[in-house]
Formats: structure tokens, sequence, C-alpha cells
């Protein structure tokens, strides 16, 4: 299965099944193959988006302190790390944002 975002205020955003879960999941809300951000929620949400991926970063940058201070060889980093993963998205919602309209999916 495909997610497919979409807004009047910007391209659409298309990820694959595994990919549109996680993102809905940093996002508060429960995978569904339909749903929609309305624009009361934009604000808060941006902000729950940008809180994971500071949180993701954060998290990586202490793993590879404690290896360094360990002696360790520092663990590997996700191939596509939460920020990349999530960008298309958070730019289609502060679109939709600033432009006062919702965004949807599956509809």
């Amino acid at each position: 299965m495909l997610y497919k975002f979409k807004s009047k205020a910007g391209a659409d955003v298309i990820m694959l099944q595994p990919h549109g879960d996680q993102a809905l999941q940093v996002l508060g809300r429960e995978p569904s193959t339909t749903g929609i951000f309305q624009l009361s929620d934009l604000p808060s949400l941006i902000q729950r988006a940008e809180a994971a991926i500071a949180d993701e970063q954060s998290a990586q940058e202490r793993a590879q302190a404690e290896a360094q201070a360990e002696g360790r060889k520092p663990p590997a980093r996700p191939e596509v790390a939460l920020r990349q993963r999530l960008w298309p998205l958070l730019e289609l919602m502060r679109a939709a944002a600033a432009a006062q309209a919702d965004v949807t999916w599956g509809v």
C-alpha cells in the first residue's frame, strides 16, 4: 500500500506503507488508509514532528559519544534518518498551514 498525502497547498507526498505508518505514529496518529490533518491541528503536528526529529538526532549523538568514550565502534546511523523521511510531509504541512488548508490522505 502507498500513502498519498494531499493538500491544495502543495504537491502530493507519496510514501510506502512502512514509512507512512512511521510518519503517522510520530505524529500521534494510528496508521489508517484514510485521514485528515485539519488546519487547526497543523501547528501542533509540525511541532511534534520537529521534536521527534530532534530527539532522534540527540539520541544518535549520545550513542556516538558513549561509544567513543568507551572506545567502541560508533553505532551505524540509519540509512534514512527520520529527518529525511519526514521532510517532504513536514514541508507540505507547513505550506498547508500557511495557505489555510488541510492535509488529507487516501481520499
